[in-house]
């Protein structure tokens, strides 16, 4: 899933090709995409595309006053083409959910595609006039690289939860997702299953750095990237998210997953959690 740093990127990205050009059609592969029927997706045809920008996960695009806003969710992403087919897509005919092409300035005539893979979709598109109108982002809590150290620890008094689900509830941090989150939690040394309101200062401080310094470094890696090297770069600056098996870099230790049904998350025991194995639903008979 595209987290706060791929978006960054993805927005910059529209920015230096898409601004300045105007839409041209529109063409929806899948019906399900759109969450908003009025105004239609029609209505972009012929706007000025006159910025981007993001809230959390969500990517926008303003189209002289009108916004075309995504989620692309767990299998979505954006794929610029720079000479797109001239016929419109077959509905329903693989990953492809909405294109929106382009005439630039200079003559050329390139789109983007919206695609999900995977049987679930959850990609979503909204047409608003307002980012606000968008319900999931009338919810969000502020940006993760927008709130100030005591800010971030007001946010973590404010919730019982686990520090895991913490910097992953969007209501609470927008734009964190579970890869960085894993990320955070290792380089602040802190267990996933610790609970946020109970750490002391030293820690929240210690955690608020690392969220800094971690997303700071992952969207410094990945501005300037070409949109489908993005996942590429996610993936090769991850020091415990996705290595399952693998030795920290940090300390050497092996590190370990916990699974639930539909997702997992790794850490290592002896950089997070003073060497203890942490319980999943495969081994709670196991580790109580």
């Amino acid at each position: 899933m595209p987290e706060l740093p791929e978006i960054v990127a993805l927005e910059q990205f529209l920015g230096v090709h898409a601004v300045g050009a105007v839409v041209g059609r529109v063409d929806v592969a899948a019906l399900s995409v759109l969450k908003t029927f009025d105004p239609p997706v029609t209505a972009l045809s012929g706007r000025d595309v006159t910025g981007a920008g993001h809230w959390g996960k969500h990517l926008g695009l303003d189209c002289d006053g009108l916004w075309l806003i995504t989620h692309l969710s767990r299998g979505g992403w954006l794929r610029w083409i720079d000479q797109p087919s001239a016929s419109p897509p077959k509905p329903g005919k693989g990953p492809l959910a909405l294109r929106v092409h382009f005439f630039t300035p200079e003559g050329d005539t390139p789109a983007f595609d919206l695609t999900e893979a995977g049987t679930k979709k959850r990609l979503a598109v909204w047409i608003v006039s307002d980012p606000q109108l968008v319900p999931s982002i009338a919810r969000l809590g502020p940006d993760a690289m927008a709130v100030s150290e005591p800010e971030f620890a007001e946010l973590l008094k404010g919730t019982s939860q686990r520090i895991k689900n913490a910097l992953t509830d969007q209501t609470v941090l927008a734009g964190i997702g579970n890869a960085y989150s894993d990320e955070i939690l290792h380089t602040a040394k802190l267990s996933p299953f610790a609970t946020s309101s109970g750490l002391d200062p030293e820690q929240v401080g210690r955690l608020y750095s690392a969220m800094r310094a971690s997303l700071s470094d992952a969207i410094a890696r990945s501005v300037g990237q070409d949109a489908a090297r993005l996942k590429g770069e996610k993936r090769s600056g991850m020091q415990v998210h996705g290595r399952t098996g693998l030795p920290c870099p940090v300390c050497g230790d092996t590190v370990r997953e916990v699974a639930y049904v539909d997702k997992s998350f790794q850490y290592c025991a002896t950089c997070q959690t003073g060497g203890k194995i942490l319980a999943d639903r495969r081994m709670s008979r196991l580790l109580k």
